[in-house]
């Protein structure tokens, strides 16, 4: 394995690829937590619509009976080398409630509409409060590009 070199970027260099890899990338690491059982940790497809992340679960899932007993969350993107890790509240919708506009974007992305299975889905919007992003140690300080909702840089 060989070291590369890290150009530590400014905050809103951070920002900017931020917001590019949530609008590109498909799956998230979505951490939920239950009062008794601790913490759950599963891969999801997601959409970022510019303002919130969206995800889809099944109603019944250890995520979604978390997320509706504990609305914090911590979202991560699947890359230990260009880290970006987001926290906020989720808000969740039954496949029956969710926005049209924001089911079809998912349904528009991933080729799947949760809206049309037989089994009940669950729509997970989460609104970021903090937002992390670091490439290596040399990152690490000045990591915070969001914070309490308002990006920085």
């Amino acid at each position: 394995m060989q070291a590369t070199e890290i150009v530590r970027r400014s905050t809103a260099e951070r920002r900017r690829d931020t917001l590019e890899r949530l609008g590109s990338e498909r799956d998230i690491w979505v951490s939920t937590a239950h009062p008794d059982h601790g913490p759950h940790q599963v891969p999801l497809w997601f959409l970022w619509d510019g303002r919130a992340v969206w995800m889809c679960t099944g109603a019944d899932s250890a995520t979604a009976r978390n997320a509706r007993r504990e609305p914090r969350v911590r979202l991560a993107l699947p890359d230990a080398l260009d880290v970006v890790l987001v926290q906020g509240e989720a808000t969740c919708y039954p496949a029956t409630e969710v926005p049209e506009d924001a089911a079809d974007a998912f349904a528009g992305k991933f080729g799947w509409d949760p809206r049309t299975e037989e089994t009940p889905y669950l729509y997970v919007r989460v609104a970021p409060r903090t937002v992390r992003a670091w490439r290596g140690v040399a990152e690490q300080r000045g990591r915070v590009v969001m914070r309490e909702g308002a990006w920085l840089g």
